[in-house]
């Protein structure tokens, strides 16, 4: 099995015990934005799987997006990431 060789680690353990591989994070081609999707990109790269110019430019993100993508797991967890949520917490 070849291995492409890659900057940065190949996989993360989270906090929770689990771990956070390259092959989960969400496809390059990736348009449609649901929580789930949101969350494993933000905890890559708040636990070093990514960096946030590589998330950034993978996903075609602007800075913008993933700072409120990142403040939203950070502050609330990652149920804030549903949209019918944003409403709710921006509102606090």
């Amino acid at each position: 099995m070849y291995l492409k060789k890659i900057d940065g680690p190949r996989q993360v353990t989270l906090p929770d015990g689990s771990i956070l591989t390259r092959a989960d994070l969400p496809s390059v081609a990736t348009r449609r934005w649901v929580a789930s999707r949101k969350a494993v990109v933000v905890k890559a790269v708040l636990h070093g799987l990514l960096t946030e110019a590589e998330a950034l430019e993978r996903y075609d993100l602007s800075e913008e997006e993933f700072g409120i993508w990142r403040q939203a797991v950070v502050t609330y967890g990652e149920k804030a990431l549903r949209v019918t949520a944003l409403q709710k917490y921006r509102q606090l």
